[in-house]
């Protein structure tokens, strides 16, 4: 299958759209993003495809472990190594898709809140194929589904309420503790509503830099030095006035028109 999307970053609209739909500000949302994403922090790798977590243990659950014995590095209930973030999650993806497509989508957590594609109806589509469509289009659609499911999850007031544990114990699962999950969200949220928020045209000039293999630290929305460097590396590459600056004319040139 063919995962590379378009990869249109997270708007004002689609932020403003999330935290209407769960009654909260943006620090709450940029906590359970940067909670859940790996690194750059955005819900795209470079490739334009869906950052993406394969999880063997729903895949054996799923295909009832008729996949363990000849494939057990993607179908077990035993520990699991999740391997390195980006090409590798999508071997394993793939690899399951060419046994069963379906259990296989449904296997992987997907985009900018890592939804598990098991939860396709919570999340608002009608199959798994159709939420992995969004997932494919943009952050927009990314974050919608998250939304969706938090809401019918109804855990939506334990996020609001800021009841850490809580809410992590329904969205990152029964073993949240083992990993810091309630520390890790309540810090990230401390830094978000305590600091500075992410500036959503920097983050998406960002967001097309990755996307051109220009060198970033990370999608995080904040003016930096390595941000400036790409910007100016680009406007050179393309003709434009160095400025090191992100104006409209610049911001234009590097946005996907399919965006």
């Amino acid at each position: 299958m063919n995962f590379t999307g378009t990869g249109c970053p997270l708007t004002e609209a689609g932020l403003n759209s999330a935290c209407s739909t769960l009654g909260v500000g943006a620090a709450e949302i940029w906590a359970i993003v940067f909670t859940e994403t790996d690194y750059p922090h955005s819900g795209f790798w470079a490739n334009k495809t869906p950052q993406i977590l394969f999880e063997p243990r729903v895949f054996h659950r799923l295909t009832h472990s008729r996949y363990d014995a000849t494939a057990p590095d993607i179908s077990t209930n035993g520990p699991v190594a999740y391997g390195q973030a980006g090409n590798f999650q999508y071997t394993r993806l793939q690899k399951a898709v060419n046994l069963d497509e379906a259990a296989a989508l449904q296997s992987a957590s997907w985009g900018i809140g890592q939804i598990l594609g098991e939860n396709f109806s919570e999340a608002g589509f009608e199959s798994v194929q159709d939420l992995v469509q969004a997932m494919l289009s943009s952050e927009d659609a990314q974050l919608a589904a998250v939304a969706n499911y938090i809401v019918t999850a109804c855990i939506d007031n334990l996020l609001a309420d800021h009841k850490w544990s809580d809410f992590a114990s329904v969205f990152n699962g029964p073993s949240y503790a083992a990993s810091g999950y309630d520390k890790r969200l309540a810090g990230a949220y401390a830094n978000f509503a305590n600091g500075v928020l992410p500036d959503l045209r920097v983050r998406s000039a960002q967001t097309y830099l990755m996307y051109r293999n220009y060198s970033l630290s990370v999608i995080n929305g904040i003016w930096d030095e390595y941000t400036a460097s790409a910007v100016a590396a680009f406007q050179k590459d393309a003709g434009l006035p160095v400025t090191g600056e992100i104006d409209d004319t610049t911001l234009g040139r590097l946005a996907d028109p399919a965006c």
